[in-house]
């Protein structure tokens, strides 16, 4: 019997209550793939903004820790970006964005959510304070 393929789409809705939060997503993206009916494919999880990130690692505070020092010195908040010339204060967001990157794709298997054992889903905002969303798209059979 032949599969049609399906295609399921869904969205998280933050809004930080301060400029930078991290988001702990992994049970919310499983809840998405069991209930798009896809057994076999993709899922894209992936930052609707240019000031966010979407990442995949260990769910370990000093991790985190040591992540958030890492992007403020390569990207520290308050420099005189040029972008802050157009009377925006967010340069160093845009640019902690762009290290951590903006989606990830991730493997479906036999209906679930194939990570590995120390894999979690993290949304990382950087310019909070106002509501924001996060696509969930999963593909296959």
């Amino acid at each position: 019997m032949e599969r049609l393929p399906i295609s399921h789409t869904d969205y998280l809705w933050f809004n930080a209550p301060r400029r930078k939060h991290l988001y702990h997503i992994t049970d919310e993206v499983r809840r998405v793939v069991r209930d798009s009916g896809v057994r076999e494919g993709f899922c894209l999880v992936g930052a609707m903004h240019i000031t966010a990130a979407i990442w995949v690692n260990d769910n370990e505070s000093g991790l985190h820790q040591d992540i958030d020092a890492w992007l403020e010195q390569l990207a520290p908040l308050g420099p005189d970006y040029h972008h802050h010339r157009t009377g925006e204060d967010n340069g160093d967001a845009h640019l902690k964005a762009l290290l951590l990157g903006r989606q990830v794709l991730l493997p479906v298997t036999d209906g679930e959510l194939d990570l590995g054992p120390w894999e979690q889903v993290f949304y990382h905002e950087f310019d909070g304070r106002r509501r924001k969303r996060v696509i969930i798209k999963v593909c296959g059979f």
